[in-house]
């Protein structure tokens, strides 16, 4: 003799929850691995970035003018 009878409706609800519930954990898996992915690629590409070219200035610097010693002509 059942105390409590689960209702085509409330089980229904029951599976949708839990479907949706699987999917969450789902898709959060799928995105964390995404990242980590992203995250290796672009640590590799900075590595490889660095190896390739050494550090350098974008110009040479230029020697500044004393504005002291003006020449006059006169």
């Amino acid at each position: 003799m059942p105390i409590i009878k689960i209702t085509g409706q409330g089980l229904s609800a029951i599976a949708l929850s839990v479907a949706l519930l699987w999917g969450c954990v789902i898709g959060e898996r799928v995105t964390a691995r995404r990242a980590f992915l992203e995250r290796a690629k672009v640590l590799r590409d900075i590595s490889r970035m660095q190896r390739r070219q050494p550090t350098q200035p974008v110009s040479a610097p230029v020697p500044r003018v004393s504005h002291g010693a003006r020449v006059t002509v006169g």
